[in-house]
């Protein structure tokens, strides 16, 4: 678990990570160079969960290097599909990642939504959806290995 305490802001308490595949934690379906070892990181601390539409078809590749199981989404109606997953781990105890458009329920409904920019480029409602925003995955996922970077962004 992950605590953080953000004056003005309130209470976080973090036991699952949520992230989108393609366009976050990989481009053209291969795994960003350094994301394995953040994850690996992370894991001591989260519960990673990986939703995919598993668009370039490569995600037993990515599930393999990342010793998980993604979640497979079915086509229509992705970023619904996205969100009640979210909202049935417990929203409230989640941080959710991701970029592009069907990314959009599962940010909002997080109890803390970060976008990432990647060169599949950044849905300007998943920008919207989010609390905070990363310029790529593994600012991201440092973010969460440094707590008190969210509290310097979003305290008020």
């Amino acid at each position: 678990m992950i605590e953080i305490k953000i004056p003005g802001h309130g209470e976080l308490n973090l036991e699952h990570l949520v992230m989108d595949v393609n366009g976050t934690l990989a481009v053209d379906g291969s795994l960003i160079n350094g994301v394995a070892g953040r994850i690996a990181f992370l894991r001591d601390h989260l519960t990673v969960h990986l939703l995919t539409a598993d668009t370039h078809g490569k995600q037993a590749v990515i599930d393999q290097q990342l010793n998980l199981q993604a979640v497979r989404i079915h086509p229509g109606n992705e970023a619904a599909q996205k969100g009640e997953y979210v909202r049935n781990l417990g929203a409230e105890h989640v941080v959710a990642i991701g970029q592009g458009a069907n990314d959009v329920e599962m940010l909002r409904a997080a109890s803390l939504g970060i976008c990432v920019l990647s060169v599949e480029g950044l849905a300007v409602s998943a920008l919207n959806a989010s609390d905070l925003i990363l310029p790529d995955i593994l600012s991201a996922l440092e973010l969460l290995e440094k707590p008190l970077r969210v509290i310097a962004s979003l305290r008020k």
